[in-house]
């Protein structure tokens, strides 16, 4: 019997010190204040910024706004009096957050910028994805589109914004625009869907088509936009292929559209790379270490940081998806996380 006891004891104490241990080497809580949980990316950007940081030693709690600007003020309020190793925030409105990121750094608490940048104030590192790049890629892909089926790169293209306040929408818009200023024969119609709601998007294309029958290509800035102009393209009678498209994002929809034939190409933004900018980064952002200027090998992509007015900012390219390509586990939309581990930057 006192063997037994010996043997429990024995285990109990075991048990004890695995538990002791594992707590020493966590190094800490970060919260990440998501603005939503309605589309694939930000539900995506949950699950890869929790394996990733999690593989270099820190807890993540998460904390959804619904996208409200005052639920995520008072998050962060919360978050702050918390004192977290770092919070990551992807802001649901980038002026009304400025004085929450200012009161957390105040605190002595880091803070990054996750996919939304925010220029007005600094913070302690910032990961997006290239968006001026991402319309970059757009517009080869409208030119090589265009060529294909006219003969030329010619016709008139309607680009379909997101909300006109986000940046994202805007720098996709200058890089898609500054590229096709090299094609004069190419007539762009640019609308925004506010608030990025998909029904005005498909409005907006209900209508551009009526007013524009000759329209050769839709742009649209993101897959779940795509959604409701292939509702309203169907409504008037189209058929896959009728009208050229293309959308941004790489959402799984926008991925299943290609494979459906109504998207000719979708612009991948680099979900997976972001979240793992952010956590090999993590340790230098918490530790209040310099981030160095430079390329940086990023889930095989090519990050750029470079020192900002707002703080050090991480831009990662993303890709064009067609459907020669569209079955490749490397874009998120096909929702295979990366088997690799991330290593932290020292």
């Amino acid at each position: 019997m006192k063997r037994i006891v010996v043997m429990l004891l024995s285990v109990l104490m075991l048990g004890l010190s695995m538990i002791t241990t594992a707590a020493a080497e966590t190094k800490g809580k970060v919260y990440y204040l998501v603005p939503t949980l309605l589309d694939e990316f930000q539900t995506g950007s949950v699950n890869a910024l929790e394996m990733f940081l999690k593989q270099v030693g820190y807890e993540m709690q998460t904390l959804n706004a619904d996208n409200k600007t005052d639920v995520q003020q008072s998050q962060m309020n919360d978050v702050i009096a918390l004192k977290p190793a770092a919070i990551i925030l992807a802001a649901v409105d980038f002026n009304a957050l400025k004085p929450s990121i200012e009161a957390a750094r105040a605190a002595g608490i880091p803070v990054v910028e996750f996919d939304r940048q925010i220029t007005a104030t600094p913070s302690d590192f910032t990961s997006v994805a290239g968006t001026v790049e991402i319309g970059h890629i757009a517009a080869n892909q409208a030119e090589a589109m265009l060529k294909s089926r006219k003969g030329d790169v010619k016709g008139k293209i309607l680009q379909v914004l997101g909300d006109p306040g986000d940046p994202y929408t805007l720098d996709i818009q200058k890089g898609f625009e500054e590229k096709m200023k090299a094609f004069p024969g190419v007539t762009i119609i640019s609308v925004p869907a506010m608030q990025w709601e998909a029904s005005n998007a498909g409005t907006i294309v209900s209508d551009q088509i009526l007013a524009n029958p000759d329209i050769d290509l839709i742009f649209l800035h993101a897959a779940h936009l795509s959604v409701a102009a292939v509702a309203s393209l169907e409504a008037a009678g189209k058929k896959p292929g009728d009208i050229m498209m293309m959308s941004s994002n790489g959402a799984p929809v926008g991925l299943d559209l290609i494979r459906k034939g109504w998207l000719n190409a979708e612009v991948e933004q680099p979900l997976y790379a972001q979240a793992a900018a952010v956590t090999m980064f993590m340790d230098k952002i918490v530790a209040k270490q310099e981030i160095k200027p430079g390329e940086y090998d990023v889930l095989g992509l090519k990050g750029v940081v470079t020192n900002e007015a707002w703080g050090p900012n991480i831009k990662i390219p993303g890709s064009a998806i067609t459907k020669e390509n569209v079955d490749n586990p490397a874009f998120w939309g096909n929702l295979k996380p990366p088997t690799g581990t991330v290593q932290s930057v020292k």
